[in-house]
């Protein structure tokens, strides 16, 4: 939530802000799966997983559970499809109509503080180094350094600047 610089949850956010009322039961579903195992753990794992998968059909989100660091920011609803097998790092700022899938049998590995673009299909074993920035539109089917602008089709360095003056890092602000 510090990275869309709201720092206090209110009630009243989950008709207002419909992306964060969906990263707020990403993570509550997260924990409820991970740490709590008594009886009524399990009941209220259930629950919140049922609701974070209606959410997620109504925002147009197909992210599964664990694949992103703390801070994530999505910035606005659409359809945003990522993979099971890909892991993304901390403050993370996506946009909407971001694939991130498989290709050639493995699932990229997205670093920390990075900026991914509207309309950005990132896929195959590949690694994006932190502070990158994925421009809209770009096709990622290879590494990209840490600390670039990557844009088109296929993506290539465009700019040495990275995500510094894109991202607020959230992550740091949340104190995690």
């Amino acid at each position: 939530m510090a990275a869309r610089d709201v720092h206090t949850w209110r009630p009243w956010h989950r008709f207002t802000r419909y992306e964060l009322h969906f990263q707020r039961l990403l993570r509550r579903v997260e924990y409820l799966e991970n740490c709590r195992r008594d009886p009524i753990g399990r009941v209220q794992a259930r629950i919140a997983a049922w609701r974070f998968k209606r959410r997620s059909v109504v925002l147009g989100f197909t992210i599964p559970r664990g694949a992103f660091g703390p801070g994530l920011s999505l910035a606005h609803y659409g359809s945003v499809v990522v993979n099971g097998h890909a892991r993304v790092g901390r403050n993370c700022r996506i946009h909407s109509d971001v694939n991130i899938g498989v290709a050639g049998g493995g699932a990229p590995t997205i670093g920390d503080n990075v900026y991914i673009g509207p309309g950005a299909k990132i896929f195959g074993p590949i690694t994006i180094g932190d502070d990158a920035v994925i421009g809209a539109n770009a096709v990622v089917d290879e590494d990209v350094p840490a600390g670039v602008t990557v844009g088109g089709i296929p993506a290539k360095v465009i700019s040495e600047r990275g995500s510094r003056e894109l991202l607020i890092d959230g992550a740091a602000l949340a104190g995690l």
